[in-house]
């Protein structure tokens, strides 16, 4: 089984997504980085590399996608707090990601999320779940 993922995504500049994403908090492996691309550590187990056009080409003859116009997946991260939710999505604001609207059917008591999307419209969902009343969810829909 695995236990380490690795999360490709093309980018246009290199630089200024690695200027992005640090002013969101995270850092990069400086082993796994050259002109090409990148390594953003996002915990101890789940990496993604950010990688120029050209080179991510190289792995697949598949024609990239514009995430600016299509949507190619959404990658979610779980987080401690509700703030660490604001944090991240105000921080990716503030660097020149835009707001993504939220639908509001998916709107759950017990969640607690924002979406954003990165200098490529990438889309990213920052997600905090208080299990404690998700728990409560299913028994309260029993009582009545």
């Amino acid at each position: 089984m695995a236990t380490n993922i690795f999360i490709n995504l093309p980018v246009k500049d290199l630089n200024a997504s690695v200027a992005f994403f640090t002013q969101l908090g995270f850092s990069f492996n400086p082993e796994m980085t050259d002109e090409r691309g990148t390594c953003m550590v996002i915990s101890d187990t789940v990496n993604v590399m950010l990688l120029v056009e050209p080179f991510f080409q190289t792995f697949t003859a598949k024609p990239l996608v514009d995430a600016r116009q299509a949507n190619e997946m959404i990658i979610c991260l779980s987080v401690d707090s509700r703030a660490e939710v604001d944090r991240l999505a105000d921080a990716a604001l503030a660097a020149g990601g835009h707001s993504v609207p939220q639908q509001p059917e998916n709107e759950m008591e017990f969640m607690y999320d924002r979406n954003f999307q990165d200098l490529d419209g990438h889309l990213w969902n920052v997600l905090h779940m208080d299990l404690t009343l998700a728990q409560q969810a299913p028994a309260e829909a029993a009582a009545q």
